[in-house]
């Protein structure tokens, strides 16, 4: 009889012992690296007599524009940042207010993070946005964010860098509201380039995908602090 107690009080001690140890294992796990989004190429070189195949992927080619207050701003510019860019237009009357939005309340939930990461907006439609255009929407949408850049361009060159480069569509369209049509998404570019995810969070209805945006929220975090180890 005595012994037996023994062996249920030992056991008694030990699968708490044991859950204690799986949950403190799960929550020191890190996260997976972030994927790499985009079309890759091959390549292939010889290590020690053996073919070695490497996937390359795309980075953000160098780019030129002029910023709200008319300043000209590159990659360069914003080097060693992590991005978060959007594709837009200041007359657009359907999503583009609501994207902005989103990227208003990221800043804000993200504001310990501020000096690593440069939000990037670029109009599709440089015609009609001037820098002073640009300027006077941060102001109307209160847009105070000194990390938060609106940047014009040639058109077609912007047109293609958000669809090859940075994965997300943006193009004219007679029959579009405002004459153009593009995607309500963000992309995420780590310090070196990539593109590290691309998150839907505004529906061409008008409405918000929550879970689009937490997991844009929470990629965003994850790669500051788990891949450039930026603790706050």
């Amino acid at each position: 009889m005595i012994k037996n107690e023994r062996e249920m009080r030992n056991k008694g001690l030990i699968i708490p012992a044991l859950i204690f140890i799986f949950l403190l294992t799960a929550c020191s796990e890190k996260p997976k690296r972030l994927p790499f989004i985009g079309n890759f190429d091959l390549e292939y070189k010889k290590v020690d007599g053996k073919t070695i195949v490497d996937t390359v992927y795309p980075t953000i080619p160098n780019f030129s524009y002029l910023n709200e207050d008319s300043v000209i701003v590159t990659n360069k510019t914003y080097k060693n940042k992590v991005w978060v860019a959007e594709f837009f237009f200041a007359t657009c009357p359907t999503i583009c207010p609501i994207m902005n939005t989103q990227l208003k309340n990221l800043n804000r939930e993200t504001k310990q993070y501020a000096e690593h990461i440069q939000y990037l907006s670029f109009t599709i439609n440089p015609s009609n946005d001037k820098p002073s255009i640009l300027k006077n929407y941060r102001k109307t949408h209160g847009i105070e964010a000194k990390n938060w850049a609106f940047l014009t361009g040639d058109e077609a060159a912007t047109h293609r860098l958000g669809i090859e480069n940075f994965q997300i569509f943006a193009g004219r369209d007679d029959e579009a509201a405002g004459g153009y049509a593009h995607s309500g998404a963000f992309s995420l570019i780590d310090k070196s380039g990539y593109v590290r995810g691309v998150y839907a969070v505004t529906n061409f209805d008008g409405t918000v995908n929550k879970n689009e945006y937490k997991r844009l929220k929470k990629e965003l975090i994850e790669l500051l602090k788990y891949e450039y180890n930026i603790e706050k």
